[in-house]
């Protein structure tokens, strides 16, 4: 079942970039919202990836 909308609040997938550039198997992925009207540009964020096990920068896909 799809989330209604909620005005200006939508949901991002933030992938991690440095996991992305290493070329190891695999993805970290985190799925959040954000308010289109504050941040119109892509997210980045710190995030724990259980792969690499640390903290890197995820940017927001798609």
């Amino acid at each position: 079942m799809a989330k209604k909308s909620k005005g200006n609040r939508i949901q991002v997938i933030l992938e991690c970039t440095e996991h992305k550039n290493s070329g190891l198997p695999g993805t970290s992925r985190y799925i959040t919202e954000k308010n289109r009207k504050n941040n119109p540009d892509r997210m980045e964020l710190k995030k724990y990836n259980s792969i690499m096990r640390k903290y890197t920068v995820h940017r927001e896909i798609k």
